[in-house]
């Protein structure tokens, strides 16, 4: 299982948990269940990588995750939630996390009472 930031700790159900170890073990039975929508390009098919094998390409020990397809942590309903493997778990989120840490930097360089030079080029044309 991933690691829950804190600040995100809240907007997950209380029984997480459990709805985490339904979908790695029960539904996808302890194998990543990506089936290239990580965009890794990697594998065809299902991923082959088991949770606490040796990962395909690499030989590092497989943490078994959990996705939410939307990025939302609310929606834990079935449809919305994959088993993935940590790599194809990264690699599937990677656009959200670069979208979340350029928010995070607007945000921080406007509570200190800088522009961003984006915003200083749309003000002097």
């Amino acid at each position: 299982m991933s690691p829950i930031r804190p600040e995100n700790r809240d907007r997950y159900p209380v029984d997480w948990p459990q709805i985490s170890l339904l979908i790695r073990h029960l539904r996808a039975e302890g194998r990543c269940e990506c089936e290239g929508e990580c965009g890794r390009g990697t594998h065809t098919g299902r991923c082959p990588n088991r949770n606490g094998h040796p990962a395909y390409g690499t030989g590092s020990k497989v943490v078994l995750t959990v996705a939410h397809l939307d990025h939302t942590p609310e929606n834990c309903d079935p449809d919305n939630l994959r088993a993935m493997c940590q790599a194809c778990h990264l690699n599937y989120d990677s656009s959200h996390h670069a979208r979340t840490r350029a928010r995070t930097r607007a945000a921080a360089l406007a509570a200190s009472g800088q522009l961003s030079l984006d915003a200083q080029e749309h003000d002097h044309r």
